[in-house]
């Protein structure tokens, strides 16, 4: 068992306690309405900080969207920070899985674009997180356009790679779990983006909801790769290290000769199984 585990499981841990706690923060110094609000007015007398009472008026501007949440002080600073340091995590654990796929079979299409696009994700999170919507509306939804559509495409190429690469039934298991959190993070990401379109109140107030359904399945999904991290080695960040060429390589073919003295090519075995995964199919023995 290696440690490297905790890294996938730190991953929803910190970042759905911190956007729950920029929510909680958010809610305190009513800078938003709390979920379980479905009444909203076209406009309010007083804006909702300067409110007082058991009955709050609530306009469109106060839907507790994640990125309203974050988006005045002092909230938005824990909401920088949570957005900063959760897509550090989301590269490295992206990395990762990309050199520990190399390691264990071999480099193919499905790893390289899984790692493009979590790295892609990572910056559309870090253009989320610095960029308030309320004070850069265009680079916040930016971001928000690079962000969302990249993690879903993540999480299903990750799905696909799973299945591609399972050997036991616990790994179609996880396969099967896999493709089970991506179908509901679809179905969330597209409701949440039909709604948030609509004239509604209570559709854009739905529309929150399912984005914040969406964003907590997708970091729980990075926590199912405490699967395979648990197996993770020292050859892993050899992978890397060696430029992603896997731990043994590709070298040139050696030559022997025969008795008669013809050179004959000779095929290390190591370098013969090394079969690239992108080409299909299985060497049958």
């Amino acid at each position: 068992m290696s440690l490297w585990m905790i890294l996938p499981v730190s991953l929803p841990v910190f970042t759905i306690t911190g956007i729950w706690v920029v929510y909680a923060m958010a809610l305190y110094n009513q800078h938003v309405c709390p979920v379980h609000n479905w009444l909203y007015n076209e406009s309010c007398e007083e804006q909702l900080p300067l409110q007082r009472g058991p009955e709050l008026c609530c306009s469109l501007d106060n839907i507790p969207l994640i990125s309203k949440c974050g988006t005045l002080p002092p909230e938005s600073c824990f909401f920088s920070l949570v957005c900063s340091t959760g897509s550090f995590m989301v590269m490295l654990i992206s990395l990762l899985r990309y050199a520990h796929v190399i390691e264990r079979h071999q480099n193919c299409v499905l790893n390289t674009a899984s790692l493009s696009t979590g790295w892609i994700c990572a910056a559309g999170l870090i253009m989320v997180g610095n960029f308030q919507v309320d004070f850069a509306k265009v680079l916040h939804y930016v971001g928000a356009g690079v962000a969302f559509p990249s993690s879903m495409l993540f999480v299903c190429l990750q799905s696909a790679l799973t299945y591609r690469l399972a050997k036991t039934q616990e790994e179609y298991r996880v396969g099967h779990f896999r493709v089970g959190m991506a179908l509901l993070a679809l179905v969330a990401l597209v409701l949440s983006g039909v709604f948030f379109c609509q004239e509604s109140f209570a559709l854009q107030h739905t529309s929150a909801i399912f984005e914040w359904v969406y964003c907590m399945i997708i970091m729980l999904f990075y926590g199912t790769f405490a699967f395979e991290f648990g197996d993770m080695s020292a050859d892993t960040l050899m992978v890397l290290s060696r430029g992603g060429g896997g731990v043994h390589g590709f070298s040139p073919p050696a030559h022997k000769t025969d008795a008669g003295g013809v050179a004959r090519e000779f095929i290390d075995p190591v370098d013969e199984q090394n079969c690239c995964c992108s080409a299909g199919g299985h060497r049958e023995t």
